[in-house]
């Protein structure tokens, strides 16, 4: 599990308004976390799009391999379990992930 990469993960149970059921998730964590801790830091991905301020909008490609243009959720970031990843779908530009970073700045900053 590497920064950038796109995985379907199974985030049921959840609580409240968190993202729930099998969806795709962006991996934002550094690889030396990924490597050696038991979580990877993720951002849920929406086939919704409601074009939040400052949500990257990944559109379908031979990189990404999604199936449907997908909103990435960076206000729904959390730390999820390696053992509720089920499948790698592909990665995202470094141009994407510096723009989910971006906005996460933004979040965290403001």
């Amino acid at each position: 599990m590497k920064q950038g990469e796109l995985w379907y993960a199974n985030l049921n149970p959840v609580v409240g308004s968190e993202q729930a059921g099998m969806r795709p998730l962006l991996i934002i964590s550094g690889n030396l976390l990924n490597t050696y801790l038991n979580v990877v830091i993720c951002c849920p991905l929406t086939t919704k799009i409601k074009n939040y301020k400052g949500n990257v909008i990944l559109n379908p490609n031979n990189e990404n391999n999604l199936a449907e243009t997908s909103e990435v959720l960076t206000f729904h970031i959390r730390s999820v379990s390696k053992d509720r990843f089920v499948k790698k779908i592909g990665k995202v530009s470094r141009d994407e992930l510096r723009l989910v970073k971006k906005c996460l700045d933004e979040i965290l900053t403001y």
